[in-house]
């Protein structure tokens, strides 16, 4: 018997997921380089959208915290780092064309 796809923690947004969050954030950041016209800076509104996305991911990446302390923390801290570094250079592309 096939078990059904809300069974899998990707699927089901009740259960923390490190595959979810960390595809959310490198898909906001992989479609915020053709939004923002990088490397020519432009206004770009609608890059919101990924910030949000990313932000969201973080959080999701954020909920699979354990309180031990092992090597999936440190991988969770590298991986909280990364997601970051992304939200960061999302927002970077989002308000640097209203800086100049």
């Amino acid at each position: 018997m096939a078990r059904p796809l809300s069974s899998f923690a990707v699927f089901n947004l009740r259960r923390c997921s490190l595959l979810r969050g960390n595809a959310l954030v490198l898909g906001s950041f992989a479609a915020s380089f053709p939004l923002s016209g990088f490397p020519y800076s432009r206004t770009a509104p609608i890059l919101v959208v990924p910030a949000i996305l990313a932000i969201l991911g973080t959080y999701d990446t954020f909920r699979c915290m354990r309180p031990e302390r092992n090597l999936y923390h440190a991988g969770l801290i590298l991986c909280l780092c990364m997601d970051m570094l992304a939200v960061c250079l999302i927002l970077f592309f989002l308000l640097f064309p209203y800086l100049f």
